[in-house]
């Protein structure tokens, strides 16, 4: 089946320990057309350089050999296996279509699921955890940045919470996708959010909230000074409000220009 093919795939993906596999033609031949068709279109594997060795079909030892490959004069360079192993056997002719392989690797992996999820890809590459950035994903009640964390097994993680990324894997009408309702509840599960990954509108609307808590707070302290010592001038005031802890650091010109708004 089509998904249990990219399973497998994600499966030795996430033993690599966050390096690239490679998969070899004849490897790729075995796994259903439409699998491959889809894994190639969706780039979750990616055509890798020729393989420097195989092995050798000369004989029925099935010695893992280097490969030789001369540059092409006329038509497809010519490929072989020098023998060592027996004085009947020398060169050893190695079709092209052999050496053809591909790799995928957690950053194709990553692209796979931001593009599934119609997320904008983080450009932060994987760290020394383990653990690469996705994208901010959104549930129904917060957003979180999702990563992919590769340390044996692959899982999407978001915030405190995290599930193996093969069980969100469908496969349907010719290419693979991501269930976007159990990603929606993976963010919405998380307790608390992560500030380093909480977007910058948020944090504008945040700072834009205190801002105005401060101002108001210089109006009452206005209104309660005016009530105790009238006939002061706006100068007076302000003064006296910037020795207050209400001021938060700011200069009694600040604060005369706001008291009053």
């Amino acid at each position: 089946m089509p998904q249990a093919a990219l399973i497998e795939l994600l499966g030795r993906v996430g033993a690599s320990q966050g390096g690239a596999v490679l998969v070899n033609g004849e490897e790729l031949s075995q796994w259903p057309s439409e699998a491959v068709k889809a894994m190639k279109s969706q780039r979750l594997i990616a055509k890798a350089r020729p393989a420097a060795s195989v092995i050798c079909p000369g004989c029925e030892r099935d010695c893992v050999m280097p490969v030789h490959t001369l540059p092409a004069t006329a038509g497809a360079p010519a490929s072989f296996i020098v023998c060592d192993k027996r004085c009947d056997i020398n060169r050893v002719q190695v079709p092209i279509e052999r050496l053809n392989q591909w790799q995928c690797s957690p950053d194709s992996v990553c692209g796979f699921v931001s593009a599934s999820l119609g997320l904008r890809r983080s450009d932060k590459q994987g760290d020394s955890a383990g653990l690469w950035e996705i994208g901010i994903a959104f549930g129904n009640k917060r957003s979180q940045m999702l990563c992919l964390q590769g340390n044996g097994v692959l899982v999407l993680v978001a915030g405190s919470n995290m599930v193996p990324l093969a069980e969100l894997i469908k496969y349907h009408d010719g290419a693979y996708s991501l269930d976007g309702a159990m990603i929606r509840r993976l963010v919405d599960a998380a307790t608390t959010a992560d500030n380093r990954y909480t977007p910058s509108n948020a944090k504008r609307e945040v700072r834009k909230l205190d801002t105005q808590a401060m101002y108001e707070s210089w109006k009452k302290a206005y209104r309660n000074l005016r009530k105790k010592r009238r006939d002061m001038s706006d100068v007076w005031y302000s003064q006296q409000i910037a020795r207050t802890d209400v001021a938060h650091g700011r200069d009694a010109e600040t604060i005369r220009k706001h008291m009053k708004k």
